[in-house]
């Protein structure tokens, strides 16, 4: 098909990423491995209502069926996708990286840059860029493991965040709001969050449960809802308004056709919620 044949989707909320870098610090909160019905089927019994406050979760492809392709994508500028994207000029780009060819010109309200990745583009920006991690491929124990770190300034992962501690995420929000308040003021941040309790294993946050499950998947969204409510009030009083980027990086599954968690291509891995906000 001849590229004046496709047809491109909108942007959600007409975001200016033009207005809003240099004017706003930026909060990227990932929430590793969260399905997308799962978090509607809170959302719609009100049962996060801090993540409620800022709009309802947008049906969205995965950028990736594992976090480190997932990664490498997003910090790309390649965040997950509207649903009914049929081809690369229809998405949604945020950020647009310049240098690989994809389209003849900027989309309107998209930040272009150049580098390797837009959080290397914003540093040159002038902000401080920090990375919080939660998942082993954030830990720095590896070389592997290193490699997103190595995309911020600043980057900070301890046990306490890991995935097999039950107060991961408040554990995350506390050194955040900690880190907030000895920041520079005049200064714009970028921060990237990495939060793991609502990745396996789960089954802690449901009461009696000793195995995962799509509920105890359910009960760690909402226990990361009143933290992410924290984070984000905490924010608002130490450093004013911020724009939020808030999805998964993929889902996960539970026996669904005879498949166990992700890094495999299963509607339950590949759908994924999403939005974005302001918080002022």
């Amino acid at each position: 098909m001849c590229e004046q044949g496709i047809q491109e989707l909108s942007q959600t909320d007409a975001v200016d990423m033009g207005q809003i870098i240099g004017s706003h610090d930026i909060l990227f909160v990932c929430l590793d491995a969260l399905r997308y019905d799962v978090a509607v089927q809170e959302e719609a019994a009100a049962r996060t209502p801090f993540l409620n406050r800022y709009g309802k979760w947008e049906k969205r492809q995965a950028a990736g069926s594992f976090t480190y392709p997932a990664h490498h994508a997003m910090f790309a500028g390649f965040l997950p996708c509207h649903f009914e994207t049929k081809n690369m000029a229809q998405r949604e780009l945020l950020f647009y990286p310049r240098a690989i060819g994809l389209r003849r010109k900027v989309p309107k309200g998209a930040y272009a840059f150049y580098g390797s990745t837009w959080i290397e583009s914003l540093a040159q920006e002038g902000y401080e860029t920090w990375c919080v991690g939660g998942v082993s491929f954030f830990d720095k124990h590896s070389d592997m493991g290193k490699v997103f770190p190595g995309f911020f300034q600043k980057s900070d992962w301890n046990p306490s965040f890991g995935c097999r501690v039950k107060d991961s995420t408040k554990n995350q929000v506390d050194f955040i709001l900690h880190k907030i308040a000895c920041a520079d003021p005049k200064k714009h941040i970028l921060l990237y969050l990495n939060i793991d309790a609502i990745h396996y294993p789960n089954y802690f946050y449901e009461n009696g449960a000793t195995c995962d499950s799509l509920s105890s998947h359910a009960a760690a969204l909402r226990y990361v809802d009143g933290e992410l409510g924290r984070l984000w009030d905490g924010w608002k009083r130490q450093r004013g308004s911020g724009f939020v980027i808030c999805c998964s990086d993929h889902g996960t599954c539970y026996g669904e056709d005879g498949n166990l968690y992700h890094g495999l291509n299963h509607p339950a891995v590949l759908t994924v919620p999403y939005k974005h906000f302001m918080i002022s």
